[in-house]
């Protein structure tokens, strides 16, 4: 399932490191430097967000999006800009965007808002109902209910912060998740779990999904740098 990215951004070095970032996440880019190159693209083809920049020559952020709102009210619109006043933020939403990011930017924190917005261009679609369940070694996962079914055919009921828990690893599997993005995806940084409290979640994943909790297959606790999945 290819999720695109229309990213309209007319500072060269910015544009690239975005850019490199996005597809280092598996999405595919279509970039524009200026409002007019933005605005064919976007009535051309099907994208799953459009990240756009404020000030930009000949048409300016603003213009682009309501333009683009007239015939498309679906796609989210991200607007990444130096413009941090109250009164650009509240414009810029009113006129149909998403959400609003401020230049300078954590680029973790735009990927984690960039992956939220592409979910919502999924909704009420057959990629939206595939997506709210995962399924491996004979056990299900279902996001929207928070119950699971193991290989041996018991159910069970998850909460709130191991569902959170498990589609960040599921979303990132094969790959070390630390803890700082744990942190910050399923706790949010309103508490810090110790190391032990992590461990405990992972502890319990495998009761719930391994065959052989002592050799695990799925979830593996890496000494000193983080937690993976692997299917």
């Amino acid at each position: 399932m290819i999720q695109r990215i229309l990213l309209v951004e007319d500072e060269e070095t910015l544009q690239e490191a975005i850019k490199l970032n996005l597809e280092l996440e598996g999405y595919e880019v279509e970039l524009a430097d200026n409002g007019v190159t933005a605005l064919k693209k976007a009535e051309g083809q099907r994208f799953n967000l459009i990240i756009l920049d404020v000030m930009m020559p000949e048409l300016d952020g603003f213009a682009v999006c309501e333009k683009i709102r007239m015939t498309d009210s679906k796609t989210p619109i991200l607007f990444l800009t130096a413009k941090d006043t109250s009164q650009d933020k509240v414009k810029g939403l009113k006129i149909g965007a998403d959400d609003y990011l401020t230049k300078p930017f954590n680029l973790e924190e735009l990927l984690l808002r960039v992956k939220v917005l592409v979910k919502h261009s999924f909704r009420g679609t057959r990629e939206e109902i595939d997506s709210q369940f995962y399924r491996f070694a004979d056990n299900e996962v279902n996001f929207v209910t928070y119950q699971s079914k193991n290989w041996e055919g018991k159910e069970h009921d998850l909460t709130k912060k191991e569902i959170a828990l498990l589609k960040l690893l599921i979303d990132k599997r094969d790959t070390v998740v630390s803890r700082q993005q744990i942190l910050q995806y399923v706790w949010g940084y309103d508490v810090y779990p110790t190391t032990r409290t992590i461990d405990n979640f992972i502890h319990s994943f495998r009761k719930l999904f391994e065959r052989d909790i002592s050799n695990p297959k799925h979830f593996h606790s890496v000494r000193g740098v983080g937690y993976k999945f692997t299917d």
